[in-house]
């Protein structure tokens, strides 16, 4: 399904809230070629039709203490879509999953998980992870450094 009919300006707008979410109106406008008024009118717009689906801080986790990260491939014992969704519900309730995907190929789901130490890390994979009651099998890989992260849409 196609979303809203966007224009360049429209194009540029996102691709500066994307780079730079707390941008000024005023230096939006000026860097997007328009006034201010209309600029927040663009991206009011954008807000409303969901285009724009929030704002958020990134916070540095080795800062803050979360020092692991890991995938975890997941193969639950059915596929049915009943499973499926209590798993991704289950999913949701885990504080150290940060991202969950259902996926086709060799698991079912894939999650991206961040602990404040190894130990933290392996505590849920098998106190909480193996045990949930649909999973069959979990494969994980520990993040060992980040190549590139580039949150958002490639406009």
């Amino acid at each position: 399904m196609a979303g809203p009919q966007l224009d360049s300006t429209d194009l540029k707008i996102l691709r500066e809230l994307q780079r730079e979410g707390r941008i000024t109106n005023v230096e939006l406008a000026s860097r997007v070629g328009l006034s201010a008024p209309p600029c927040l009118r663009r991206v009011q717009a954008l807000e409303r039709n969901g285009t724009i689906a929030g704002y958020r801080a990134l916070l540095d986790a080795q800062q803050l203490g979360f020092t692991v990260q890991a995938f975890a491939l997941v193969g639950l014992k059915s596929q049915a879509e009943q499973e499926l969704s209590a798993f991704a519900a289950k999913a949701q309730s885990w504080p150290l999953v940060r991202e969950a995907y259902a996926i086709s190929g060799e698991a079912d789901f894939l999650l991206k998980c961040m602990a404040k130490d190894l130990p933290g890390l392996q505590d849920f994979i098998i106190n909480e992870l193996t045990a949930a009651p649909s999973v069959e099998s979990v494969k994980t890989s520990l993040i060992l450094r980040q190549g590139k992260y580039e949150p958002g849409v490639p406009l």
